[in-house]
């Protein structure tokens, strides 16, 4: 009986034993070949010490728990002195083993080893990581903490209005100098907990079984008029009650498939806003006085002239004297403003860009087409265009509204083939829509329009984000994109080379060209400028400068003077990796900003995982690819891009304040592969519709493999934080402050109330307001956060009902509360859950 009981005692021993044979083995075949890569020792040596460990096990040694209590002990000490107190990157180094350490301890596998010193050490090590897990908890080594300080008594000059919304929020970035900033200020850091959904709809525009892999809800609403106007991603356009969001018209342009069975085939479809023009914020008048210009110019919350309503079915009826006198210009003693018929007809209108390729001008009022506006109120943005697939040029973008120009540039989409439509801006005429100039890259001093049966210059850099205009100077900015193919670049232009992945300063009046200055040469990793400029009156130990800051992929915050183009802030050209492939080419240096997010180079240690096994994966990915930092070119055994073609910024772009001379953003960090395929091993047909997999780049000699660095796994490769937060002081270019942002929930296989706060990506932009109160929703967890702007604290978070994929507005209501408005409808290809939301939050009334 006695011998039969310990025969049976074995067991419990021999199990654990095998099982710790297999983890062994598992890291020690892992670990050399991470060695033979050049990589850390570590993971061959922990699993020969695990196998040996095992082998003691099943033998019942009591050595067994000395060896595993040594083994966990040096695992704590090789991890601090890799990632000290970082508890995200000690998680995958100690976690899994000290949690097997625990288990060790339970006396069904302890007591057969008969080892008390055994026991004791390894309590002595588990100890050890449990003080060292608890101390990490008061660590983040990639945290700024500081407070802004408020500048606007060292300014000096008032703030100018062209940079300001107020009550009304009648551009994409609150104003054409895309600040995303409003000088409301009834929200505020003491009262924002007190903020509450108020009213809620859905567009019915939801994405179908037969939509594009990157269908979005980027939508930032326009408040101007007494509505509230947004636009949905099949380009429909409504008008709310900016008190109720009760739909007061709706206007759908019946978007064609282009000649496709369906969409799905597209790459894209979204729409991430309107534009708005009103005669009565102009003087148009040749002769008019000083007097009647000042009483018409545009301020911050919308018209000062008294233009009633008027429907647009008797709009006909109403002759220019009549609109004079509603305009009170007459009774003043003024040469009353020249007024178009087809201002008289539709004063106030919209204008909406459709994925079709057209832009359809609506009245503002009825949502009917302003008839007189190019044939039947549209525009054929194919035109002079040429060939191209479906879906494949449009503009995604809301377009610029000036004086007398309506302005917009178009997607295009990359690395489909080296023949793609050009990236020509066109300015038609705000009234009529006939083309009054274009600025093709390609031919950058020919403005003139195009004739008919003339095709622009194919494939010239584009312009797909927002564009930003100071109408003082008489200045257009265009944040240029690239020539497609992104990763291969032998054939481009010298015009190509001038003008790609920079900012460009148009002349207002003709298109020409005022200045240029590039963000990226020779641009290999997709870093084309993906977000509005940003126009603000900077306050500089040289005086206050018109500056122009432009955000971009790469981290770095270019700011320029915008008049001449010279850099305020220093940018510095650094030297940068080379060895492209054969028959392509690097640039020695590359422009990098003295002000800039971007986060150190990556090394092996940097690699992450939930376990030690899949952060050695990773790390077995890391030494097998090319990568020497920031701008290592694409090769065919696969380059790491980091920051990734998503960008530490994007289309979301900053937030300013220029009252407290401070920048709120955004920041991802996620590193990306970028692998050569020779032609010769891409078949005929294949490739994704979308931007990551293997993209054709037909006509070029390489097709491409792009995809995040994720691990096996499918979390990144890096460690977290994957997305923060940062206030910026713009006087000093001085990060101030910098938190993570967003947490894992909405990330995890299973649904809970609670999320890892590990700092997630985000897609949309920030909302910044006089209160001291920025608002952002485009984090991969559903939620609208409200911050203090001076801390970074996170003050305020609403649970949405899907992806927040945008950019928050905000305005006064009639009844004279302040609204902050967000779509949430979700992302395509970020994964995030799809809707057709349009929610409204404001404190009780």
């Amino acid at each position: 009986m006695e011998e039969s009981t310990r025969d049976h005692s074995k067991w419990p021993a021999i199990t654990v034993g095998l099982l710790l044979l297999i983890v062994g083995l598992v890291l020690a075949i892992g670990g050399s070949k991470l060695v033979n890569l050049g990589g850390s020792a570590y993971y061959l040596i922990a699993g020969v010490s695990i196998i040996a460990c095992g082998v003691l096990f099943a033998l019942r040694r009591g050595a067994a728990l000395w060896l595993y209590a040594l083994i966990l002990f040096a695992t704590l000490a090789w991890a601090l002195w890799e990632v000290g107190l970082d508890w995200w990157q000690l998680v995958p180094r100690v976690a899994i083993l000290c949690l097997i350490g625990i288990l060790l301890l339970l006396p069904w596998w302890r007591k057969p080893l008969q080892s008390k010193g055994g026991s004791l050490a390894l309590v002595g090590s588990i100890t050890a990581a449990v003080i060292v897990a608890i101390a990490s908890q008061f660590s983040d080594p990639g945290a700024i903490e500081g407070t802004l300080a408020n500048n606007s008594q060292t300014a000096g000059d008032s703030v100018n209005p062209a940079q300001v919304a107020g009550d009304d929020w009648p551009a994409y970035g609150g104003t054409n100098a895309g600040t995303h900033y409003s000088s409301l200020e009834q929200i505020t850091p003491d009262n924002i907990s007190e903020l509450e959904e108020v009213w809620r709809i859905q567009t019915g525009d939801a994405a179908g079984p037969d939509a594009p892999p990157e269908i979005t809800n980027q939508n930032t609403p326009l408040k101007v008029n007494d509505s509230l106007y947004i636009c949905t991603s099949h380009s429909r356009a409504m008008a709310l009650s900016p008190e109720t969001g009760e739909t007061v018209w709706e206007f759908d342009p019946e978007v064609s498939t282009m000649g496709a069975d369906d969409f799905s085939l597209w790459a894209h479809m979204t729409c991430r806003g309107l534009a708005y023009y009103d005669a009565a914020n102009y003087s148009t008048a040749p002769d008019a006085t000083e007097a009647t210009a000042t009483t018409n110019a545009p301020s911050e919350s919308g018209p000062l002239l008294p233009v009633e309503r008027f429907d647009n079915n008797d709009s006909d009826t109403l002759d220019l004297a009549f609109l004079s006198l509603l305009l009170g210009t007459e009774e003043q003693g003024n040469t009353p403003p020249m007024l178009s018929d087809t201002d008289v007809m539709c004063p106030r209108r919209l204008y909406l860009p459709t994925a079709d390729a057209r832009l359809i001008a609506l009245n503002a009022d009825t949502g009917e087409r302003c008839t007189t506006f190019g044939e039947n109120g549209e525009v054929d943005l194919t035109n002079n265009i040429g060939g191209f697939d479906p879906g494949g040029y449009y503009s995604t973008s809301p377009a610029t509204v000036t004086e007398n120009l309506v302005i917009l540039g178009g997607h295009v989409t990359d690395n489909s083939s080296i023949d793609e439509p050009s990236g020509v801006i066109r300015a038609f005429d705000v009234h009529s829509g006939e083309l009054v100039w274009n600025w093709d890259s390609g031919n950058p001093d020919n403005t003139e329009p195009l004739p008919e049966g003339e095709i622009y210059t194919r494939n010239s850099p584009n312009v797909w984000a927002p564009i930003s205009v100071d109408e003082t100077l008489g200045m257009v900015y265009l944040p240029m994109g690239n020539a497609t193919p992104d990763q291969f670049g032998a054939n481009r232009s010298e015009n190509d080379e001038t003008y790609s992945a920079g900012l460009v300063a148009l002349n207002l009046e003709d298109g020409q060209v005022e200045w240029v200055y590039q963000f990226v040469h020779h641009d290999l990793w997709d870093m084309d400028m993906p977000a509005q400029p940003v126009l603000i009156d900077l306050a500089t130990n040289e005086g206050t400068q018109p500056a122009v800051i432009q955000p971009t992929k790469q981290g770095s915050l270019y700011v320029l003077n915008r008049e001449t183009g010279e850099p305020i802030v220093p940018i510095e050209e650094i030297p940068v990796p080379q060895g492209a492939v054969e028959g392509d080419w690097t640039a020695e240096t590359q422009p990098r900003s003295a002000l800039n997010l971007l986060p150190p180079p990556l090394t092996e240690r940097d690699m992450w995982g939930a376990s030690p096994f899949d952060q050695m994966m990773c790390r077995i990915q890391f030494q097998s690819l090319r990568y020497e930092g920031q701008y290592t070119p694409p090769s065919l055994e696969g380059s790491i891009v980091y920051p990734g073609n998503v960008g530490v910024m994007n289309w979301g772009g900053v937030a300013v304040d220029p009252e407290r001379q401070a920048l709120f953003t955004g920041a991802k960090y996620l590193a990306f592969v970028s692998t050569l395929v020779p032609r010769e091993e891409v078949e005929d047909g294949q490739g994704s519709a979308s931007e990551q997999g293997l993209q054709p780049n037909a006509g070029a000699p390489y097709a491409v493999e792009l995809g995040p660095l994720l691990s096996v796994l499918g979390l990144p490769c890096q460690a977290p934080s994957w997305g923060d937060v940062a206030g910026i002081d713009l006087q000093n270019a001085d990060v101030v402050w910098k938190h993570r942002n967003g947490t894992t929930r909405d990330s995890m296989p299973f649904d809970l109330p609670i999320g890892l706060k590990v700092g997630v990506p985000a897609l949309g932009g920030p909302l910044t307001t006089a209160g001291g109160v920025t608002f952002m929703s485009g984090t991969l967890d559903q939620y609208l956060r409200g911050y203090d702007i001076t801390t970074g604290e996170e003050l305020y978070k609403a649970r949405l009902p899907a992806g927040g994929q945008a950019t928050p507005m905000t305005y006064t209501g009639a009844d004279g509360r302040q609204y902050i408005v967000v779509t949430a409808g979700g992302h395509g290809t970020f994964g995030t859950k799809m809707g057709d939301y349009v929610i409204g939050y404001a404190l009780p009334e």
